[in-house]
């Protein structure tokens, strides 16, 4: 009897070798190989070539999903026969998100959910909540060989999978989740969405750092990568898109969790980028995400430390950014930070990235050292330099109409900065910025 062969395939990157090592020769990564099957070699034909002057190439019209901010994330609509993978901590939403998405498409195409992890029942428990979802077709169905033969016959518009890693396939003997079943799982949906023109979305589950579980080549198989971010406990999430062949990832979709299900927040600068005036450690940044700009708190706090090394803690801002920031304001803008604990927090629980938000960041922490409050309706952005001069920023025709929807009357920015409906408070250095940019200095102002 022949011996079953047996690879051994990293969790992290998808390398797969004949024998079990304790570090992958690939990623570095320890413990991470796990067994699986060795694949059947099977005999296939030679196909005919064609030049790319004879591609049929015609433009897929994008599928609405009927939730704005989906649509805005993933570029503007879903494009069929593409595969999107969805993932994020659980009961963050993702079912949510995806059913009220399907609800939306069921009334002029068809839709289908395939649930491994919960029964039709608790779907519709579910579905009665968001109402709407009589047209939306169901299939409770954890095999992989029966859910692609359904797809294939079925040939629905749209199809959600819940979860890829409830998945297995009877040819491969590893149990449902492992390597080797979440690949097989996504690269066989792969082909049947890209011949049956299915639109699939692959909801996945996260590990413990937040990353998608499985193998990274789960993430290059994909058209799309969308990570859904938020805390269970707190009302608001956040849509993120790390990978889109068919649109920009700079975009986001913020939602707020609601007795009635994920509702989309149209204007986040109403929900993030009201300060209270005269508050002291608080400015207004206005920050792009892709196209849209966006108002937010910036909240800082110096205290004094007793400790050698003192503490710089970001939460919603890049802590080597902080610190980077932090470090040019002790040298360029003489503010004494050596022997302070700086905490520095975006106010709603959302991340800044793009460097834009320094300016805000700076001021939020000069205010909280000297003890004086941002000058009042005032907003702020613009990148800092290391040798403390001020870059101007992307798009900031945009940002200053934002900041003049929301009621604000000057912005600190830099020198450069094209004028508008508000009045620009122009800053060569950070220094000079913070001159500006203060209402006065308090009690430990010098």
């Amino acid at each position: 009897m022949a011996k079953t062969a047996i690879q051994h395939a990293c969790t992290e990157c998808g390398y797969s070798a004949g024998r079990w090592f304790g570090k992958c020769p690939s990623c570095g990564s320890f413990g991470t190989l796990v067994e699986e099957l060795a694949p059947k070699a099977d005999g296939a034909a030679a196909k005919p070539l064609l030049r790319l002057v004879e591609v049929d190439a015609e433009e897929a019209k994008r599928i609405a999903t009927g939730v704005p901010e989906l649509d805005r994330v993933l570029g503007g609509g879903l494009v069929p026969a593409s595969l999107i993978l969805v993932g994020g901590e659980p009961g963050v939403g993702k079912s949510t998100l995806l059913l009220s998405a399907l609800v939306s498409i069921s009334r002029s195409r068809r839709a289908l959910l395939v649930t491994g992890e919960e029964s039709t029942a608790q779907v519709k428990l579910r579905a009665a909540r968001l109402g709407g979802a009589e047209n939306v077709e169901i299939l409770a169905e954890t095999q992989l060989e029966t859910v692609c033969a359904t797809l294939e016959s079925e040939r629905p518009d749209v199809c959600v999978i819940d979860s890829v890693q409830t998945l297995y396939s009877s040819e491969i003997g590893s149990a449902p989740g492992s390597v080797g079943q979440v690949r097989e799982a996504a690269a066989r949906l792969l082909r049947v969405a890209k011949k049956s023109h299915v639109a699939t979305f692959l909801v996945g589950h996260v590990t413990k750092d937040g990353t998608v579980a499985g193998p990274r080549v789960l993430e290059h198989l994909v058209d799309c990568v969308l990570q859904f971010e938020g805390d269970r406990y707190h009302a608001h999430r956040v849509l993120r898109a790390t990978k889109n062949r068919f649109g920009s990832t700079n975009e986001l979709g913020l939602f707020e969790m609601t007795g009635e299900g994920l509702v989309g927040v149209p204007e986040p600068s109403e929900l993030f980028g009201r300060a209270a005036e005269g508050e002291v450690g608080a400015a207004v940044a206005c920050a792009l995400e892709g196209t849209r700009p966006i108002l937010l708190e910036i909240q800082a706090l110096v205290a004094p430390t007793d400790l050698a090394m003192p503490r710089r803690v970001a939460t919603g801002v890049d802590p080597k950014r902080l610190a980077m920031i932090v470090a040019v304001l002790s040298r360029h803008a003489r503010l004494s930070l050596g022997a302070a604990d700086v905490f520095v927090n975006v106010a709603g629980g959302v991340r800044i990235d793009e460097p834009g938000a320094d300016l805000a960041v700076a001021l939020a922490i000069a205010s909280a050292a000297r003890g004086g409050p941002v000058a009042a309706r005032t907003a702020a952005f613009g990148e800092i330099g290391l040798t403390g001069r001020l870059r101007p920023a992307t798009q900031a025709e945009r940002r200053l109409e934002e900041c003049a929807k929301l009621g604000l009357e000057q912005v600190v920015a830099p020198t450069g900065t094209p004028s508008g409906k508000l009045r620009i408070l122009e800053a060569e250095t950070l220094r000079s910025a913070i001159g500006v940019g203060l209402d006065g200095d308090g009690p430990d102002g010098r």
